[in-house]
């Protein structure tokens, strides 16, 4: 865990670093707290449960974001989408998508609405609203943010989320099940945002 436990506030119930590992979690990242706190607020209601996930990755905020913010294209990093169509709008707020998730899973389709998407700020939200699935009422918000690890750019990823708790689970199975899937998805934009830098500096020389 890192800082910020839920207070009835409207914030999740604490920070997870997705590299965490037994023994513990090393350095935190570099992020502004107070920012986040403001930016992940969630409206949680009763039989709901939520949680931060924090990744940091070793590429500019600005080719991290490019991926982050591809509504209509999420299977360039998530690594459990096959197809993704558009349903309706073009990008703008309350734009809709079909996921289609692929086998391993408890779910074949998501649909899911655009609910924010500010590129000065590089906040972007979705709330589910259908699809063949368990996550009723999940939201979630991405924010993106400049930091620098020995003299060279990087980025810093937040990833909050409230949804409710299936009949027959508990609030820890349910945000442990949600955890590990956006684990995997910020492990695999770190792994595609890092290998995507890397090959715009060697063009570059």
């Amino acid at each position: 865990m890192v800082g910020l436990k839920n207070e009835g506030c409207g914030y999740p119930r604490g920070w997870k670093l997705v590299d965490e590992v037994p023994g513990g979690i090393g350095p935190s990242p570099v992020i502004d707290v107070d920012g986040v706190r403001r930016l992940h607020r969630h409206e949680l209601r009763e039989n709901q449960c939520s949680s931060f996930l924090v990744k940091r990755i070793d590429a500019p905020v600005h080719l991290v974001w490019s991926l982050v913010r591809s509504f209509d294209e999420p299977q360039k990093y998530k690594p459990f989408v096959s197809r993704c169509i558009m349903k309706g709008g073009d990008f703008e707020i309350g734009s809709v998508r079909e996921v289609n998730v692929k086998s391993g899973l408890p779910a074949t389709t998501s649909t899911e609405r655009l609910e924010r998407l500010d590129d000065n700020e590089r906040i972007f939200g979705i709330r589910i609203v259908g699809g063949d699935h368990r996550l009723k009422n999940y939201s979630s918000i991405i924010t993106v943010h400049p930091d620098c690890k020995n003299g060279r750019p990087g980025t810093t990823v937040v990833e909050s989320f409230t949804v409710d708790v299936p009949e027959g689970n508990t609030e820890d199975e349910t945000c442990y099940f949600v955890e590990a899937v956006i684990q995997c998805n910020l492990k695999s934009l770190a792994e595609i945002s890092e290998r995507l830098a890397h090959n715009q500096m060697q063009q570059s020389q």
